[in-house]
């Protein structure tokens, strides 16, 4: 059954166009995965799925009654005091409804044979009425989600929203979405503030779970597990594609080179048929000369394949070698107030290690990576960055790009010798051009600050890259091209991720959090998985 149809889509602000010939149908139990570059307009087709946003162009079709379910982005939790109430807030009324049933139970039984008629039929009404809207499954249905995305349940039933991190929030946030009652499923990066047990559960339960899902994603790992289609937007358009990701990328490829195949074979036909336009139309063959001009003239022209402005241009030199012992790591224990993070860790950052630093949100990782590089004193051991290393750091949280300054006025801090060619060509290979790089940092969106993280990373001549989920507002072909630029570098990296893919790519070397252990495990990302996946 067909649940939603969108019919030659196209968005229009003002004179700029943002989408057109956006065309695709859903089928129930379907799950789709939207992706394309950052602004590509992949958040507003959601918007004109709800209704939010009207199309200048075009046709929307919903199955009548269609009930969507779509991640609040503000998170502001309006009418929840506890997490369990968050998590539950589109069951609101059927919480309501319970607890009048509750009430009634309790006047009937005080009352006893002095019932009426009247109040016992309204109670069996409201038990009917409770059973229909799921009031028997939907307490087991808000634990399971909860327990699922790293909450405990009972817990959750007294701590206060208010006490959340940021990335709880979003955690909570994705369960109320999960847990209300709808038919379509819309999710928005849902595996940004996941780690990684937290996304295999996730894709497990989208697997599973009887809803019809839409969901823009990053993540290639999440999407080949998750997704029946994708939607691939590109150049202001769309095209649909049967499977997941992994499926897709072939399937777009071959597309793709039909479409040049057939323009080129036009392109040879045009050139042969004006050539004999030309020498024969004063000739004898002058009446087929000029039929052969008109149905010239009619022919549709096929257009190459269009594509989106090239991903960002990334190398990372380094500008000395530097020592085969990178980090020396001797019975470290990092702590902070009341708990204790990693105790008696040792270990060896060696030259041309890739090690990926995996553990469950909230662990430690990005305070250890602080100790690490000597930020934070331990609490006792020792880790010794070697004389020669120079490391650079790309921030989870972007805390240290500099704000209040353009982009133009960051690069020039870091060269003061550049020209502003110099300066501009180097922010063009990151996506910004013209009037942008004049642009003051603070008013970037997040792939574009993560781009200017990138930028000045570059320059620092590193031969230690430490990067804390450098993927999180990247696309996919800016992802594709940081693997690109690390299999390329002749250094060392630490790298902290949730992107299962991307640490199969790069990483040769796992330390992961085991309680207050760190671990070493001295092989590759999938080998890891494999094991782990063993021992559980």
């Amino acid at each position: 059954m067909t649940l939603l149809s969108c019919s030659n889509i196209g968005i229009s602000f003002g004179a700029t166009e943002l989408l057109k010939d956006i065309t695709f149908t859903v089928a129930e139990g379907e799950r789709w995965g939207i992706i394309g570059r950052n602004g590509a307009g992949k958040t507003s087709i959601f918007g004109v799925i709800t209704g939010d946003i009207q199309p200048t162009v075009g046709a929307v079709a919903r199955k009548p009654g269609l009930r969507h379910a779509l991640l609040d982005q503000h998170r502001a939790f309006e009418g929840a005091t506890t997490v369990w109430q968050a998590g539950a807030a589109a069951w609101r009324d059927v919480i309501a409804l319970e607890q009048r049933i509750a009430d009634q139970a309790m006047a009937l039984g005080e009352l006893g044979d002095k019932c009426t008629d009247e109040m016992l039929e309204k109670f069996g009404h409201d038990q009917e009425r409770f059973a229909d809207l799921g009031g028997y499954i939907y307490h087991a249905r808000v634990d399971a989600v909860l327990q699922g995305l790293g909450f405990d349940a009972e817990e959750s039933k007294t701590r206060l929203v208010s006490t959340l991190s940021g990335g709880e929030r979003g955690r909570v946030g994705l369960a109320a979405q999960l847990i209300a009652p709808a038919d379509l499923l819309m999710l928005d990066e849902p595996t940004n503030h996941l780690d990684l047990d937290t996304t295999t559960w996730l894709q497990e339960w989208l697997k599973e779970c009887d809803e019809t899902v839409l969901v823009v994603s990053h993540d290639r790992a999440f999407m080949d597990a998750v997704c029946t289609n994708i939607l691939h937007i590109e150049a202001k358009t769309s095209e649909a594609y049967k499977g997941n990701y992994s499926q897709f990328v072939p399937q777009r490829a071959e597309r793709r080179l039909t479409r040049e195949r057939e323009v080129e074979k036009q392109r040879a036909y045009v050139k042969k048929e004006e050539e004999y336009i030309r020498r024969n139309l004063a000739g004898v063959n002058s009446f087929q000369a000029k039929g052969k001009r008109k149905r010239l003239e009619r022919l549709p022209r096929l257009a190459p394949p269009v594509g989106d402005p090239a991903a960002m241009s990334l190398e990372f030199k380094i500008a000395e070698r530097g020592g085969d012992q990178v980090v020396s790591i001797n019975e470290l224990r990092v702590e902070v107030p009341g708990r204790v993070l990693v105790d008696d860790f040792t270990a060896t950052l060696r030259r041309n290690d890739f090690i990926a630093l995996v553990g469950p949100n909230g662990a430690g990782k990005s305070t250890f990576i602080s100790t690490m590089l000597g930020d934070l004193a331990p609490a006792s051991g020792e880790a010794r960055v070697g004389s020669s290393i120079t490391p650079a750091w790309f921030r989870q949280d972007l805390a240290d790009l500099p704000l209040r300054l353009s982009l133009s006025d960051a690069i020039q801090a870091q060269r003061p010798l550049w020209s502003r060619g110099n300066i501009q060509n180097h922010l063009g290979a990151f996506g910004f051009s013209g009037d942008e790089v004049f642009r003051e940092i603070r008013t970037l969106s997040g792939g574009e600050r993560a781009r200017m993280a990138l930028a000045l990373m570059t320059l620092a001549g590193a031969n230690l890259l430490v990067l804390d989920e450098p993927t999180n507002h990247l696309d996919v072909e800016n992802i594709e091209v940081l693997e690109d630029a690390l299999d390329d570098f002749d250094g060392t990296v630490l790298l902290v991720s949730h992107d299962r893919a991307f640490l199969r790519q790069v990483a040769t070397r796992v330390w992961w959090f085991d309680g207050t252990r760190l671990k070493d495990f001295d092989g590759p990302f999938d080998e890891w998985e494999a094991s782990r996946a063993r021992r559980a």
